[in-house]
C-alpha cells in the first residue's frame, strides 16, 4: 500500500492540483472560495448556536467567540471525514475512463479525494489559527502536532473510502446509504454541543467512536493548548492502520470486476 502510493505521488499531486484548481474553475473569485465558504459557515453556525440557542461549551471563559472557535475547530476536523466518504462511493463510477480505457492506479482516486478536502481543512486551520491570535491573543505550541492528532482519521478515512469505492461500483444505493449515516455522525459526534451535555449513561456510545477523539484533540491542542490524550492516539491509530490496510486489500481484489459492472 504505502510502496504503491508512493510510486504515484507526482500522480496523486498533479490531480490534487488539478481538483482544486477545478473546484471553483470559471468562478469570478476563484480560490478565494476556499476562504469566504469556511468564513461563512463560521459566521452561520455561530449565530445560530452561541445566539439563538445560547450555547456555550463546558469550559473556558464561556464567551460567544470561544464557542465560535470551538465549534469551527470541531467542524473543520469532521468536514475531512466527512467530505471524502461522502464521495468515496462514486468515486469509480465518475472516474469510468480511468478503468476502460487505460492502465491506471485506482487506488490514488480515494488519496486525491483526501488530498483535496486536506488543502481546504489548511486553509480553515489558518483561519482558526489567525482567529485565535486576533480574538484571544493565543498562540499554542501544541497546534503543531496538528498532523499527528488527524492521522488515525486519515488512515481511517482511506481504509474506508477504498471499501467504500469498490462496493459503490457495485451497489449505486450504497452512496445514499452513506450520505444519511454522515449526518447522523456529524450530529452523533460532539461539535455543537460538550460531551458533558450529553446523558451520562449514553456517553459511552459517543467515546467509542474515533472521529470524537480526533475532534476533541484538535480542541485540545488548538483551542485549549493540552496535549492529546495518548492512550487514544495510540490506540487510534493502530486500529485505524488496519482498517486502511484491510480497505486497500479488499480495493486491490475486487478492482478487476469493475470494467464488467460500468
Amino acid at each position: 500500500m504505502v510502496a504503491s502510493l508512493w510510486q504515484n505521488h507526482e500522480l496523486i499531486k498533479q490531480f490534487v492540483k488539478r481538483e482544486v484548481i477545478g473546484r471553483y474553475k470559471g468562478s469570478y473569485l476563484g480560490l478565494l472560495w476556499s476562504f469566504l465558504n469556511p468564513l461563512f459557515m463560521l459566521a452561520v453556525y455561530s449565530f445560530v448556536f452561541s445566539v439563538v440557542f445560547e450555547a456555550k461549551w463546558g469550559m473556558g471563559t464561556g464567551s460567544k467567540i470561544e464557542f465560535a472557535l470551538v465549534l469551527f475547530c470541531g467542524l473543520t476536523t469532521f468536514n475531512i471525514f466527512g467530505e471524502v466518504i461522502s464521495r468515496a462511493p462514486h468515486l469509480i463510477i465518475a472516474n469510468v475512463n480511468y478503468v476502460k480505457k487505460v492502465v491506471f492506479p485506482l487506488e490514488i482516486l480515494p488519496v486525491v479525494a483526501l488530498g483535496s478536502a486536506l488543502v481546504q481543512a489548511a486553509i480553515s486551520l489558518a483561519l482558526l489559527v489567525g482567529a485565535l491570535v486576533v480574538f484571544t491573543g493565543i498562540f499554542h505550541w501544541t497546534m503543531i502536532m496538528f498532523p499527528l492528532v488527524l492521522l488515525p482519521q486519515l488512515l481511517l478515512v482511506l481504509g474506508a473510502s477504498w471499501f467504500l469505492a469498490s462496493l459503490g461500483t457495485f451497489l449505486r444505493d450504497i452512496g445514499h446509504v452513506v450520505a444519511i449515516i454522515v449526518q447522523v455522525l456529524m450530529f452523533m459526534t460532539p461539535i455543537f454541543y460538550p460531551l458533558t451535555a450529553v446523558p451520562e449513561k449514553l456517553r459511552w456510545l459517543f467515546e467509542i467512536s474515533p472521529i470524537y477523539h480526533v475532534v476533541d484533540d484538535m480542541r485540545r491542542i488548538f483551542i485549549w493548548g493540552q496535549l492529546p490524550s495518548w492512550s487514544w492516539l495510540i490506540l487510534n491509530i493502530l486500529l485505524s492502520s488496519c482498517i486502511a490496510m484491510l480497505g486497500y486489500v479488499w480495493f486491490q481484489r475486487t478492482r478487476g470486476g469493475f470494467a464488467d459492472v460500468l
